[in-house]
């Protein structure tokens, strides 16, 4: 077995970087756009039942603006080639996928189609840093 990756790996593994970091930018202004719904009309929002996760919608407004900001940055500075958005990348897609899990009662399908968008980026990030390694 050799431990050179070959170069239709690395062109893959630069690929999957920049979807990741387009995605992650994406999911950012969706983030940073429901929180500003949210903070600027929070009786918009219904809450549907009794959850376990009762939170203000303004907080929770704030939360999501922060991070999608965050994501936002991160995403660019990813494109810009800075190494260390990758890990920075990772856990702000974690942290806004538990957000969005957190958001499941107020807005089900929307937190349910941004969690499956950070699970791709984080995906993307795992095989890019992976084959990082191997090269």
């Amino acid at each position: 077995m050799s431990s050179q990756t070959s170069p239709t790996k690395l062109a893959w593994t630069e690929g999957l970087s920049v979807f990741a970091a387009a995605l992650l930018i994406m999911v950012g202004i969706f983030q940073a756009l429901q929180g500003l719904a949210a903070i600027i009309n929070d009786q918009r929002f219904v809450v549907t039942g009794d959850y376990v996760y009762k939170f203000d919608i303004t907080g929770w407004g704030w939360i999501h603006l922060i991070l999608g900001l965050v994501a936002i940055g991160v995403g660019t500075a990813m494109i810009m080639g800075q190494t260390w958005s990758y890990i920075a990348a990772m856990v702000f897609a974690i942290l806004s996928a538990v957000a969005q899990f957190m958001w499941l009662p107020y807005y089900p399908i929307w937190a349910i189609v941004i969690i499956a968008l950070n699970v791709a980026i984080i995906w993307a990030l795992v095989e890019q840093v992976g084959t990082r390694r191997t090269a």
